[in-house]
């Protein structure tokens, strides 16, 4: 067996708290855990989003979504509404003044990313956007051909 620090999901686990490091302070400065910053930050992409589309491209699951759009909800960042097509799923958007919040933290965020550029330098950055988009695209295509198998 590989050793504890080599295997993947430990070393996957590290790079995302040596990153989550750099903006949790942020966050934290405006309120938000970066489960909730996610969920804003896919909704400013989009006019809105069911719910069910909200919980994929955000991974998380329906009842921790559920709970953070309650929030912020609460705090009025979103709005829901029952979609047209079916009564039984809600649409999830943003509200002008969710909008805004994105707007007012973006300068930060980028800050934060063009350090995270200049130390580990824009090529290498790039390259493992690209490695990691493969490693996901060919685990779903492994699972998909074990499905029709």
């Amino acid at each position: 067996m590989r050793t504890f620090e080599r295997s993947l999901p430990m070393s996957l686990l590290k790079a995302r708290e040596a990153v989550m490091k750099r903006f949790i302070p942020h966050l934290r400065a405006h309120d938000l855990s970066p489960q909730q910053w996610r969920v804003l930050r896919a909704l400013y992409d989009n006019e809105g989003l069911e719910i069910s589309t909200l919980s994929e491209r955000c991974f998380l699951l329906m009842p921790s979504l559920s709970r953070i759009v309650q929030n912020l909800e609460t705090r009025q960042l979103v709005s829901r509404r029952i979609a047209e097509h079916d009564q039984r799923c809600s649409i999830i958007s943003l509200t002008p003044s969710g909008h805004e919040l994105v707007e007012l933290m973006a300068p930060e965020s980028e800050a934060r990313y063009a350090h995270i550029t200049q130390i580990f330098g824009y090529g290498k950055l790039e390259l493992l956007y690209e490695l990691l988009d493969e490693l996901v695209e060919k685990l779903e295509e492994a699972d998909k051909s074990t499905l029709e198998k």
